[in-house]
């Protein structure tokens, strides 16, 4: 376990045994943390390379590569950290003048840290700005996008990013509230509008098991980052990154992500340049769950380059 910038809340990287067992990390390789976030992951993965191996942590939150970087110079300094788009992968690679590696970890998804830094705007638990964005120095924010989108581009994000059932019902009490000249800017503004759209008592909660705007933060949150364009281009020139026999494992967190991994692993299969080596994607046990349970949901997938 490592701790947050703070030094008081624990933070623990999901799904750590598994991850390692499918890397397989040994002492010389180089690896690539594709979304590093606070590195935990990679502390464990550095202790098995180092001091001759190479640890290449992507992300693009220039925040949370600080504290990464801190916790892996407790450990050696066999590692580069760059703020990027992991599907610029090639370009650093490039620049490293690095053919192949010998691992890639994707863990998706907003880390525990992002989560709890209420102005990053990505939770709805604790009011904040609307941001969501990973790199806050370039992009449009959530705000924005809910000032300028159409009543059915909303619609359409909710249900094609967050398989929200009830996204036009959704969509339409925004633009209501638009209407009455209210700005919507902060986190706590567009759940309750949301809450109140899909409001039907006794039934809603308890039929879904998870706050009604959920689905809408989710939606919003990958729309801003265009985040499963860059995990399908990722995926469809991952093996000219690999070397013979390395691997490639994917910590997914909503069915949208896992479907792509899927889809991926099985074209590089029927193209004999990967082999599958999870038949069904893995799930945290019940124990990790019960520590931490925002694991609840991830799903981990791990190909091998043949």
């Amino acid at each position: 376990m490592i701790f947050s910038d703070d030094g008081h809340s624990p933070h623990k990287p999901v799904m750590l045994d598994e991850v390692i067992s499918f890397i397989k990390p040994g002492k010389g390789d180089i690896i690539v943390d594709a979304t590093i976030g606070a590195g935990g992951h990679s502390c464990e993965i550095l202790k098995m390379i180092e001091p001759d191996g190479l640890l290449i942590g992507i992300d693009k939150d220039a925040e949370i590569l600080k504290i990464a970087g801190r916790y892996l110079s407790n450990i050696s300094d066999s590692y580069k950290l760059y703020q990027a788009d992991y599907v610029d992968l090639d370009y650093i690679l490039n620049k490293l003048e690095i053919s192949k590696v010998q691992g890639i970890l994707l863990d998706l998804g907003v880390s525990s840290l992002q989560l709890d830094s209420m102005e990053r705007g990505f939770s709805f638990i604790k009011e904040g700005p609307l941001d969501m964005r990973m790199d806050r120095s370039q992009g449009k924010t959530a705000e924005d996008l809910l000032k300028r989108l159409s009543q059915k581009e909303m619609a359409d994000i909710f249900w094609r990013y967050g398989e929200e059932g009830r996204s036009r019902r959704i969509a339409k009490a925004i633009i209501q509230e638009r209407k009455t000249g209210a700005e919507i800017k902060t986190t706590t503004q567009l759940a309750k509008i949301v809450e109140k759209a899909l409001y039907v008592p006794g039934k809603y909660k308890k039929k879904r098991g998870i706050h009604p705007a959920t689905r809408v933060f989710q939606a919003l949150r990958i729309a801003v980052n265009d985040e499963l364009k860059s995990l399908e281009h990722f995926l469809n020139n991952v093996c000219e990154f690999l070397a013979s026999g390395s691997r490639i494992v994917v910590v997914s967190f909503h069915s949208l992500e896992d479907r792509l991994v899927k889809s991926a692993f099985r074209m590089g299969q029927d193209a004999s340049s990967l082999e599958i080596l999870t038949k069904k994607p893995l799930s945290p046990l019940d124990s990790e769950i019960r520590e931490n349970v925002r694991a609840r949901s991830a799903k981990l997938r791990a190909a091998e380059r043949t």
